[in-house]
C-alpha cells in the first residue's frame, strides 16, 4: 500500500502533507501514519517545528473515512474503528505530550475530524475557499475528537454550540473574524507563508518553544495568580519551563544581544 502522507524536514521543520485522494479522509492507516510523523516531530531534536496540510485544492481533510467504518464487521470501540492510535484521532489529536508548535495550512475545506486536526495544532492559516463544519451530529454521533474540548477555548460558546448542533458551514472569513483563523492567503501563498512562520518560529531557543507551549496551554485553566504560582521556580508543575530556566540557552540569549550576533541554541 502507498503511503498515505509525506513526511519531510526542512531545517528544524518538519512539514507533514496528507495525501488520500480525494478529500483527505483519515482512516486507520493514515492515523498510524501521521502518528509516527509527530512521534518524529516530538522526540526528534534536530526538530523543533510541524507543518500540517493536505494535498490538492477541495479539502485540507474530510475527516474520518466512514466508508471504512462502515464496511468493517467489527467492535466500533475498537482503536482501529475509531481512527485512533496512540496519540489519538488522527495521530496527534491526543498527543499531550507534543510541546513543539504545530501549524495547520489549511489548503480546502476542514471538515469534522479535519476540523478537529486544525484545532489541535497551535495556528491556522487557511486559503479563502475554506469552510469549516461539524456534521457529526447529523451522523448519528459526537465530534468528541477535539471539537467539543477545544472549539469554546476557541470561539465563544454559542458559535461552538451552534456549529455542533446545526453542522452549518462557516466560511474562512468567519473563522477569521472570531479568531480560529490566523491569516487568509492566497491559495498560490499558502505554503510560502505557512512555512515562512514555521521557519520564524524555528529560530526561538528549542527549549524556549517547549516551555511556551507547556506553560501557556497549562495556565488556560488557571486564575492569573494560580498561573504565576505555578510558574514559580522549583514548582515543579512545568518540567520544560524548569529546564529553560537552568539551561546554557538561557544565557546565551542576552549574551547574543549583548554581542550583536545571532544566539546559537544548544537545546540545553
Amino acid at each position: 500500500m502507498s503511503s498515505m502522507i509525506n513526511s519531510a524536514a526542512t531545517g528544524k521543520v518538519l512539514e507533514i502533507t496528507m495525501n488520500n485522494a480525494p478529500v483527505n479522509a483519515i482512516n486507520s492507516a493514515m492515523t498510524l501514519e501521521l502518528y509516527d510523523a509527530f512521534v518524529n516531530l516530538r522526540d526528534n531534536d534536530d526538530l523543533t517545528v510541524g507543518l500540517i496540510t493536505g494535498t490538492g485544492e477541495k479539502c485540507f481533510s474530510a475527516g474520518w473515512d466512514l466508508k471504512e467504518v462502515a464496511e468493517i464487521d467489527g467492535d466500533i470501540e475498537s482503536p482501529e474503528m475509531m481512527g485512533m492510535s496512540p496519540g489519538g484521532f488522527a495521530g496527534f489529536t491526543e498527543m499531550w505530550d507534543l510541546y513543539k508548535p504545530v501549524i495547520a495550512a489549511l489548503n480546502g475545506h476542514a471538515i469534522g475530524g479535519g476540523l478537529e486536526i486544525a484545532l489541535a495544532s497551535d495556528i491556522i492559516i487557511c486559503v479563502p475557499e475554506t469552510n469549516i463544519w461539524l456534521p457529526e451530529m447529523q451522523r448519528g454521533f459526537l465530534p468528541d475528537a477535539g471539537a467539543v474540548q477545544r472549539l469554546s477555548k476557541k470561539i465563544p460558546h454559542n458559535v461552538a454550540l451552534e456549529m455542533m448542533y446545526t453542522g452549518r458551514r462557516m466560511d474562512a472569513e468567519e473563522a477569521k473574524h472570531w479568531g480560529l483563523v490566523h491569516k487568509i492567503v492566497p491559495r498560490d501563498e499558502l505554503m510560502d507563508v505557512s512555512r515562512a512562520m514555521a521557519e520564524e518560529i524555528s529560530k526561538g531557543a528549542p527549549l524556549a518553544l517547549r516551555a511556551l507551549k507547556e506553560t501557556f496551554y497549562g495556565v488556560s485553566e488557571m486564575s492569573v495568580q494560580k498561573a504565576f504560582k505555578h510558574m514559580s521556580r522549583g514548582m515543579g508543575t512545568f518540567p520544560w519551563y524548569e529546564k529553560v530556566n537552568d539551561s546554557e540557552d538561557f544565557l546565551e540569549g542576552p549574551r547574543a544581544f549583548a554581542e550583536k550576533r545571532e544566539p546559537v541554541w544548544k537545546g540545553r
